[in-house]
């Protein structure tokens, strides 16, 4: 009793292991007697024991983290206890078998027979399984998990971020799983390092037997005068007692080491798995019951052996087959089952909680530019994304939502895709190991490379070998990374789309924000009067048009003062263009006292209008040869505004400005359309070009 409150005095005060490092060193330079090294072979044994049965037990290999150190551990008491017995034999030998003590002794006389031929064969069987067969397959597992474990880590990593950022698990869970991320692959590379331990054991243990058997018999002829039959007989069994009484423990630990990094992680302990997934298919038992019962009838054969092994398989197969079908029944009847079958039976009804949560925002990656995403691997994208975020929520004038980034292994290697609200909105591809060089339009040369496009602008580009930025660059190419080229890819889809991020709830943000410094007017504007939905529509017809929300008091103003007469989303947003008119043209324009615009001819505009009234809305389809002529000739306007470095600005009467900014929307995205009502008193105009004559 007192022994066991002092190791546990002991262990709660962190001295275990220094006390058992200590007695390894004492070991090597203090002489034991022969009880004392029969009280540390049987402690080392039973270690040995205690460790593969840790090993078995444990549900996963996480559970067993300390391990590697464990090995450490055991394989220098070990190497300490073949030291401290070589001594004890080469001194006390010439005494006879019992010298190193009895369990020496015991495995001399007992394992062997007492023939020192039969133990250097069993000792080298012994030798032979550990060394060749479990210690080498163990390090080569070690070596290629530690490997894969490493290489596995971003992903993993991502998904934990994906599965936070969409609302499956909490900030305590996502730690917890980030630090069984980093816990899994420093085990494993733990154990790639420890599985060379076991190796350099076994080899120590062969070159341990030889000095013993030579040092041994030469000490006892020439040294005690025993003649060389009676030396060889004396010095060989103890040789070989103590070689199999270290081997054997050795041949433990290898075998722990090997079960803990060849099992998978699981809710069972690795004898439970063994059973269920190899003993529970009926039809494997029912056919090896088959093939051994054929066997045993064969004359000559073990025949009552090979029947009874047919008779436990049949069995088995029975038993097994006849479990399912009632286990089966019970749960489609919504009957209870045995609460040991909850783990092979969902009876779980399912929920809200099996529906999963939409990203906003997402971006899928293929496995080669994970690396990009990877700060343990320099990868800037996710700073850059984080810029792109908040460069934009600057200008715009709403949060930009998160971005969740996973990798998919169904894209092409260097794919990346980029979705809004579960729905792809652009796809392309980027190549880590290269930088794309964009033609701006005036470059004088050609580079080797794998052309393509610029993602963002679609303007002709080649992906380059990175010695070849300075000549790129020389040439008149605009050079960037891949981290850069998703990035501005990103912030290009956000811009076109960000009316489809802003919803009612963010709409709501922005109208508590402007509470806290003009409360009395949000509570005029909603709902008094106009419902908030009406708000937001206004408020995604300006984002949709490109017009940042930022001024929020003057829209909220616009709104509260022009809702009391029309409900309409997009009257109200013509009514709030022309109060945040200054704002847009300084947009487009700079601070230029001068704007240079397109305007259509009069005729042109009374088609137009005549248009507009048959249809009784902006959203009226145009004569589809006028429609190609129109489209045609603002095109090319807009072209040769952008070759010199001018926006196109097309200047029309306010009625028909909704009509004709939607139809140039999608076919000429660099082409501004203003109302007459939107530019301020004080800003000169220039037309530049008449659309229609």
């Amino acid at each position: 009793m007192n022994f066991t409150a002092a190791f546990r005095g002991i262990a709660r005060a962190g001295l275990g292991v220094p006390a058992i490092l200590i007695i390894i060193l004492a070991m090597l330079v203090i002489p034991l007697p022969p009880f004392a090294l029969d009280v540390f072979f049987t402690f080392n044994i039973a270690l040995s024991l205690v460790v593969l049965l840790a090993t078995v037990y444990s549900e996963r290999p996480l559970d067993f983290t300390v391990f590697p150190t464990v090995l450490l551990v055991t394989t220098l008491l070990r190497l300490a206890l073949n030291v401290a017995s070589t001594r004890v034999v080469l001194i006390y030998g010439h005494t006879g078998p019992d010298a190193a003590g009895k369990v020496i002794e015991a495995f001399g006389h007992f394992v062997v027979g007492g023939n020192y031929a039969v133990g250097i064969v069993v000792f080298a069987i012994l030798t032979i399984i550990n060394f060749v067969v479990v210690t080498k397959g163990a390090g080569r597992v070690s070596e290629v998990s530690a490997r894969f474990t490493l290489d596995a880590m971003p992903g993993k990593q991502m998904a934990i971020d994906a599965d936070l950022n969409a609302g499956a698990i909490d900030q305590a869970e996502a730690k917890r799983r980030r630090a069984e991320v980093v816990q899994e692959a420093d085990f494993y590379g733990s154990m790639d390092g420890a599985s060379k331990f076991v190796r350099g054991d076994a080899i120590a243990g062969l070159l341990i037997l030889f000095i013993n058997l030579l040092g041994g018999i030469a000490i006892g002829t020439l040294q005690h005068g025993l003649p060389l039959a009676e030396a060889t007989t004396f010095y060989t069994l103890l040789t070989i007692g103590d070689g199999l009484v270290a081997q054997i423990p050795s041949l433990l630990l290898s075998t722990a080491a090997a079960i803990i990094v060849t099992r998978a992680s699981g809710s069972q302990d690795i004898g439970q798995q063994i059973t269920r997934q190899l003993f529970g298919n009926s039809q494997t038992l029912a056919i090896t019951a088959a093939i051994i019962g054929m066997l045993g009838l064969i004359p000559g054969m073990p025949n009552l052996v090979f029947l009874s092994l047919a008779s436990g398989a049949g069995y088995l197969a029975w038993r097994s087959r006849h479990s399912r079908p009632a286990t089966a029944s019970a749960t489609a009847e919504g009957g209870s089952t045995d609460p040991g079958s909850a783990e092979t039976l969902d009876t779980k009804e399912v929920g809200w909680d099996d529906v999963p949560a939409l990203d906003t925002v997402g971006m899928e990656v293929g496995y080669r530019l994970i690396a990009l995403v990877d700060r343990n691997q320099n990868g800037q994208l996710l700073t850059r994304i984080k810029g792109v975020r908040k460069k934009l929520s600057q200008e715009l004038g709403f949060l930009i939502p998160p971005v969740h980034i996973r990798d998919n292994l169904d894209l092409a290697p260097t794919a990346y895709r980029i979705a809004l609200l579960g729905v792809t909105a652009a796809a392309a591809e980027a190549f880590p190991d290269r930088q794309l060089a964009i033609n701006p339009g005036q470059v004088h040369g050609h580079l080797p490379g794998i052309t393509t496009q610029d993602p963002a602008f679609k303007l002709p580009a080649i992906w380059i070998e990175p010695n070849l930025r300075e000549q790129a660059q020389t040439l008149g190419y605009t050079v960037v990374d891949a981290s850069t080229v998703i990035a501005t890819h990103l912030n290009q889809v956000l811009l076109n789309h960000a009316h489809e991020l802003l919803g009612h709830e963010e709409t709501q943000q922005l109208l508590d924000r402007l509470a806290t410094i003009a409360p009395r007017l949000v509570q005029d504007l909603v709902p008094k009067t106009l419902a908030l939905r009406v708000v937001a529509r206004v408020l995604q017809n300006l984002l949709a048009e490109q017009v940042p929300i930022r001024d929020m008091r003057t829209i909220a103003e616009t709104l509260a003062d022009h809702g009391t007469r029309s409900q309409d989303p997009d009257g109200l947003t013509a009514t709030v263009r022309i109060a945040l008119g200054r704002m847009i043209i300084q947009n487009i324009n700079g601070l230029d006292d001068e704007l240079s615009v397109i305007t259509l001819a009069a005729e042109l505009e009374q088609i137009l209008l005549r248009t507009l009234q048959m249809g009784k809305d902006e959203q009226a389809p145009l004569e589809p040869g006028l429609a190609e002529r129109l489209h045609k000739a603002l095109l090319e306007t807009a072209q040769k505004q952008e070759l010199v470095g001018q926006p196109a600005v097309l200047l029309v009467p306010d009625v028909i400005r909704v009509m004709l900014a939607r139809f140039a929307r999608h076919g000429i995205p660099n082409l501004h359309v203003l109302a007459f009502g939107e530019i301020p008193e004080d800003k000169k105009l220039k037309v530049i070009a008449t659309v229609g004559r």
